[in-house]
C-alpha cells in the first residue's frame, strides 16, 4: 500500500470513527391539538401532511401513545421532566378564564393574575439542563406555557435560546392572546415581527439555530402553535386555527362548503365562520406546519447529519372541535383515548428499523430517560422519574415496558392497566377493553367487577404516591 493511500484509509477509518462516537442531536417537535388521524401516515385521507409521512417513512409510527394530560400545560411539563404532572407540581392550565365570558382585565389587574405569575417550580429539573450537562447547546422556538416570570421562562430552565410565546395559545398574525401581547426573544417581550404568520416565525428560528449550531451537538425544540385556536376576543376568529391562503387553497372541497352559521358561546350569540370554514383554517394550518417541517427535514439531509438526528413528533393531546381523532372517543380534555393518545413518529438511522409500526403501550413520560440515554446526558441526582428509555421498545429488543398510566384532570379521571381503560369523567364513565373496544363503547363494569376493582385500586395508590411526593399546590415556587 502506498503511502497516498495509507493516509486516505486513516482519515477515512477516523471519519467514521469519529461519527460512531458523535452525540446525537434531537429535534423534538410537538404540534398543538392535532388530532390522531389529522396526518397522511396515520389514516387521513384529506388532510395533506407529505413531510411528515416521509419522516414515518424513514423511522416508526407510535400508535398507543400517550400524553400524561389531556390539554397543553400540564403535557409540556411532564415531557419535559419525564414526571406526572401531579409530581412536578404543574397540574392545571396557566391560563385565564375571565377573557371567554366577555371581562377585559384592566393591565395592572391583568399583572396579579394566574397567567401572569403562575409557572413550574424552579427545584424541577427539565430536559434541557440535563443535556447542557452533557454538551448540548438547546433552543426552543415556538410555545413555550410554563411561566411567564423571568425565573419561569427557557433561559432560566437550560435553554440557550428562546424565541416564542408565552401562554397557552396566540393569535397567529398578531401573536397576542386576547389582546395582550405574548411573543418573547429569549427574556423580553418584543413586537417586532408582529402581522407574520407565527409557523414561518417558528421556522425561521429554527432554521437560523440549525444553520448556527449544526457543527456541535444540539438540541432543537420545536412545539408548533398549529393547529390550536387563535385566542383572539374577536368570536370569528377566537376558538380556530388561522392558516395562509395558500395552503387553504390546497382543499378546494372545503373551500367550497364555507360560510358562516349562529352559535352561543357563554351565553351570547354570534354569526360565525361555519364548520367547514373551520375546519379549512385548521387542516391548513396543519400543512404549513408540515411545510416548516419539511425544511428542517431537508436541512438535516444538506448539513449531511440526519443520520446523527434523533428526530421525534407527536402532538401535546388529542384534537379539539375542529380535529379528526378517529377511530378514538372523545377530544382535547377529556379521559377518554381522543384526548390522551396522540400521534407519534420516532427517526434515527440506523438505530429504529425505517417503515415500522409499534403498538407498544407508551407515554411523553419515556421522552425524557429516552434521549438522556441516547445522548449519554445523567439523570437528575435524587429526583423520581414516571418514565423508562423507550429505545429497547422502537428497535424492537423488548415488547413492552410499561403496563399502567394514570390521568386526573379536577374531579375527571383515567386509568389504563394493560389493556384495560377506566374512566370517571363529566363527559361519561366506564370499563373498557381496550384490545377490542378502542373506541370505548361497551362499558364492562358490571361484568368485570374484578378488573374494576383492581384497575381503581391502582389508581389510588397512584394518587398516594402522588400526594406523598409533591405535598404542594400547582404552580409554587418554594
Amino acid at each position: 500500500m502506498t503511502v497516498r493511500k495509507s493516509v486516505i484509509t486513516l482519515a477515512l477509518c477516523l471519519t467514521v470513527g469519529a461519527h460512531a462516537l458523535a452525540k446525537p442531536n434531537v429535534l423534538l417537535i410537538v404540534s398543538d391539538d392535532q388530532g390522531y388521524r389529522d396526518l397522511g401516515c396515520f389514516g387521513s385521507g384529506e388532510v395533506q401532511t407529505p413531510h411528515l409521512d416521509r419522516l414515518a417513512a424513514g423511522g416508526i409510527r407510535l400508535t398507543s401513545f400517550y400524553v400524561a394530560w389531556p390539554a397543553c400545560t400540564p403535557s409540556r411539563g411532564a415531557l419535559l421532566t419525564g414526571r406526572y404532572p401531579q409530581r412536578n407540581g404543574v397540574y392545571d392550565m396557566i391560563r385565564n378564564e375571565a377573557p371567554d365570558y366577555g371581562y377585559r382585565y384592566k393591565p395592572g389587574e391583568y399583572e396579579s393574575t394566574l397567567e401572569r405569575i403562575g409557572g413550574m417550580d424552579t427545584h424541577e429539573v427539565l430536559l434541557p439542563r440535563m443535556l447542557k450537562a452533557a454538551g448540548y447547546t438547546s433552543g426552543i422556538f415556538g410555545k413555550w406555557d410554563l411561566g411567564v416570570h423571568r425565573r419561569f421562562l427557557p433561559l432560566a430552565r437550560g435553554f440557550d435560546e428562546f424565541y416564542g410565546f408565552v401562554n397557552t395559545g396566540i393569535d397567529y398574525y398578531t401573536h397576542e392572546r386576547y389582546g395582550v401581547p405574548s411573543m418573547y426573544r429569549n427574556n423580553s417581550p418584543t413586537t417586532a415581527d408582529k402581522g407574520t404568520y407565527c409557523t414561518d416565525l417558528f421556522e425561521r428560528e429554527a432554521v437560523r439555530f440549525l444553520k448556527t449550531k449544526r457543527r456541535e451537538p444540539f438540541f432543537l425544540y420545536v412545539p408548533f402553535n398549529a393547529p390550536h385556536g387563535a385566542s383572539n376576543l374577536d368570536p370569528t376568529i377566537r376558538g380556530g386555527a388561522q392558516a395562509p391562503d395558500r395552503f387553504k387553497a390546497m382543499y378546494p372541497g372545503l373551500l367550497a362548503q364555507v360560510g358562516t352559521e349562529r352559535r352561543t358561546r357563554y351565553g351570547k350569540t354570534y354569526t360565525v365562520p361555519n364548520r367547514a370554514a373551520r375546519r379549512l383554517e385548521f387542516v391548513g394550518s396543519v400543512t404549513a406546519m408540515d411545510a416548516a417541517i419539511g425544511r428542517l427535514l431537508d436541512l438535516l439531509d444538506e448539513y449531511g447529519i440526519a443520520d446523527n438526528t434523533i428526530v421525534l413528533f407527536f402532538s401535546d393531546n388529542g384534537g379539539g372541535s375542529s380535529a379528526d381523532n378517529a377511530p378514538l372517543r372523545g377530544r382535547k380534555g377529556q379521559m377518554f383515548e381522543g384526548g390522551l393518545r396522540v400521534p407519534c413518529i420516532v427517526r434515527w438511522p440506523g438505530k429504529i428499523p425505517a417503515g415500522t409500526t409499534s403498538d407498544a403501550f407508551l407515554t411523553s413520560l419515556e421522552v425524557v430517560p429516552t434521549l438522556c440515554a441516547a445522548t449519554g446526558a445523567a439523570l437528575p441526582k435524587g429526583v423520581a422519574l414516571d418514565g423508562f428509555d423507550m429505545l429497547p421498545v422502537l428497535q424492537g429488543k423488548k415488547r413492552l415496558l410499561r403496563s399502567e398510566m394514570f390521568w386526573q384532570r379536577k374531579l375527571d379521571k383515567g386509568a389504563r392497566v394493560d389493556h384495560w381503560k377506566w374512566v370517571e369523567s363529566s363527559r361519561g364513565s366506564g370499563l373498557f377493553d381496550l384490545r377490542h373496544d378502542l373506541r370505548e363503547r361497551r362499558d364492562l363494569s358490571k361484568e368485570k367487577p374484578e378488573v374494576l376493582k383492581n384497575v381503581q385500586a391502582r389508581f389510588t395508590n397512584w394518587k398516594k404516591q402522588m400526594q406523598a411526593a409533591a405535598p404542594r399546590g400547582p404552580f409554587r415556587d418554594f
